[in-house]
């Protein structure tokens, strides 16, 4: 038998169920699922230190779980420095298993270790049913050691969903277990 995560067989065996209820599908492909989540870290001192890249690469890639990969600018700027094609941050998507469990950890794990955390903000939906947070310390990770990081840096971590409004994400986002602090309704 193969390993299915503990969010994964949740969603499949109570959160489906719910929001069918709670919005009264039709179909339980109609109900909205989790299809990726995209991870960057932008690294802006990277046009001068090339190091700070490999290390944004390896701790990306330590805290995900899966390869990740530098993000190249896309032109010249001449007051930064910066040419096409130079890398500037680190990106990672995940899908399926890994999604699953870097979700869990997240929920369980890396958010509770904010310092005075209340709760995330629920005005990250963009009006398609995708939610994006950002984090300020990649240091909240159990898997970052503290003593080998050289510098401090945020990330923004992006929930790509099937929803079609922004409520649905959100009622999805909440039956997975992210914490919202301000339980607020958002228009449709």
């Amino acid at each position: 038998m193969a390993y299915v995560p503990r969010l994964k067989s949740k969603y499949n065996e109570e959160i489906v169920t719910a929001l069918k209820d709670k919005f009264q599908y039709k179909s339980v492909m109609q109900v909205p699922r989790l299809q990726k989540i995209a991870i960057n870290q932008g690294v802006g001192a990277a046009a001068t230190d090339k190091k700070l890249i490999d290390n944004a690469i390896n701790e990306m890639t330590t805290i995900t779980g899966q390869k990740a990969i530098p993000a190249k600018s896309k032109k010249d700027i001449s007051n930064f420095k910066l040419r096409k094609g130079m890398p500037i941050g680190v990106r990672v998507t995940l899908r399926d298993n890994h999604m699953y469990e870097f979700l869990d950890r997240l929920i369980a794990v890396a958010l509770p270790r904010i310092r005075d955390f209340k709760g995330i903000n629920d005005k990250g939906f963009d009006g398609r049913g995708n939610y994006t947070l950002g984090v300020t310390e990649q240091i909240i990770f159990p898997e970052i050691n503290i003593d080998q990081i050289n510098k401090i840096m945020g990330m923004d971590i992006t929930f790509v969903t099937t929803a079609k409004t922004d409520v649905e994400a959100l009622e999805l986002l909440k039956q997975f277990g992210l914490p919202f602090k301000n339980q607020t309704t958002i228009q449709q």
